[in-house]
């Protein structure tokens, strides 16, 4: 991964010439004008932010409401009939005749229809659930991707201070003649290559900043507290893990959706009750009327048992789908929890020991150096083998927070 440095602007700006200055001037200008409305936010309020505006699960909210609204759809009556008869079906005269007939569902068909449709209810919401888990999963990635880069941010100011003092060391030496201008030219070479690659910085900055506010979906410039530790602390859960909990959820949901279409297909199969009542004239004398009953038997209901059939072949479906997905989302946390405790143990390192031993090379160094104990290439060697250490540490700590929030939110697969 790219790593790149920092140091103040002001050294830049009278050393470096006029198209690196541009491309400078112009970082400087995005940043500032991105940092004027910035807002800073916790994880916490980012994640509560991104659930309220993110536009899938707005429209997982509207599923909600639409499968909501059909449970009024459970009692499906037949359309009314209505129809007129004219002329002589009595007699020679011209007679009228006006009915009207409808037809009822019986038997546990509306029961069945109702709850379908209140499972269809829970399932859009197992699905949300789904989608709210995603969302959480990216804005804490995003969230962490940019406090690496402020990381990285610091590192370089830290850098920019080491090479600026030794560049004045350099400076010293050669003015008093203890050594060469090759040290001085070496030193300037440094500051500068820092120096250009600020400006890069900033662009990545502002590139993180922009996929922490797209996934948080606000037109807010948004950026991640600085306060906030850079190492992520993943919340320990007993029992099942959220991941397989919200996955079981769903499938089972789904299966009882499936139960409850077959219950469904089957109460399709039982007859609906028909009442009518008509009025007509009889040679053209009025009114006689009359009522009507009637049943409307499915004969050949061949159709909805084998609606029924297909439905009990979902059900073993969705549960061969859970085993499976079950299986993968174990093998997934086991790779994950593998690979958690190697950069557990590498950032251990750099925590307890790396670190140290940096600080220790970096002020030896700086002191042989100039008190004139150690030569220039010594030197050199040693400040890079302490800033290698640091540069390894803000990389293991990157690494710890990705594998952290991987295993706390492994990839759900769903069908």
């Amino acid at each position: 991964m790219k790593t790149i440095y920092n140091l103040s602007s002001k050294a830049f700006v009278n050393s470096v010439k006029s198209p690196l200055r541009s491309l400078w001037l112009i970082a400087l200008l995005l940043t500032s004008t991105i940092s004027s409305a910035q807002a800073k936010i916790s994880l916490e309020k980012a994640i509560e932010l991104a659930k309220s505006n993110n536009i899938d699960l707005k429209i997982a909210d509207k599923e909600i409401e639409k499968q909501t609204i059909l449970k009024k759809t459970a009692f499906q009556a037949d359309p009314l009939q209505v129809q007129y008869q004219g002329g002589q079906f009595n007699s020679a005269d011209f007679d009228h005749n006006v009915s009207i007939q409808q037809y009822f569902p019986i038997g546990n068909i509306t029961k069945a229809n109702r709850q379908l449709q209140e499972e269809l209810v829970k399932l859009a919401e197992k699905r949300k659930a789904l989608s709210s888990y995603e969302i959480e999963k990216a804005v804490t990635l995003a969230y962490y991707q940019y406090l690496y880069g402020v990381s990285i941010q610091k590192l370089n100011s830290e850098l920019n201070d080491i090479y600026t003092k030794f560049l004045k060391n350099a400076e010293l030496r050669f003015q008093t003649g203890e050594s060469g201008n090759i040290e001085v030219i070496s030193a300037k070479a440094k500051v500068k290559e820092i120096e250009t690659q600020k400006a890069q910085l900033e662009y990545d900055l502002t590139i993180y900043q922009k996929q922490l506010q797209f996934f948080v979906q606000t037109n807010e410039n948004i950026i991640a507290d600085e306060k906030t530790a850079l190492q992520y602390s993943s919340i320990k859960e007993e029992g099942s893990s959220k991941a397989e909990v919200l996955l079981t959820d769903y499938y089972q949901q789904q299966i009882s959706v499936y139960q409850k279409e077959t219950n469904t297909y089957k109460a399709m199969r039982t007859p609906k009750l028909g009442l009518g009542y008509f009025a007509q004239t009889i040679n053209t004398e009025s009114l006689f009327q009359g009522f009507t009953a009637g049943l409307q038997i499915p004969l050949f209901g061949g159709v909805n048992s084998a609606k029924a059939k297909a439905s009990e072949i979902s059900i073993s479906q969705s549960q061969l789908a859970l085993d499976k997905s079950k299986l993968t989302l174990n093998l997934q946390q086991q790779e994950l929890q593998n690979n958690f405790t190697k950069q557990q143990k590498a950032l251990d390192y750099y925590q307890n020991e790396g670190l140290q031993y940096a600080d220790q090379i970096i002020s030896t160094a700086q002191k042989s150096y100039a008190n004139g104990d150690m030569s220039y290439w010594s030197y050199i060697s040693f400040l890079n083998q302490a800033i290698d250490i640091k540069k390894q540490y803000a990389e293991a700590t990157h690494n710890y927070n990705q594998s952290a929030i991987e295993l706390q939110f492994p990839t759900i697969k769903n069908n």
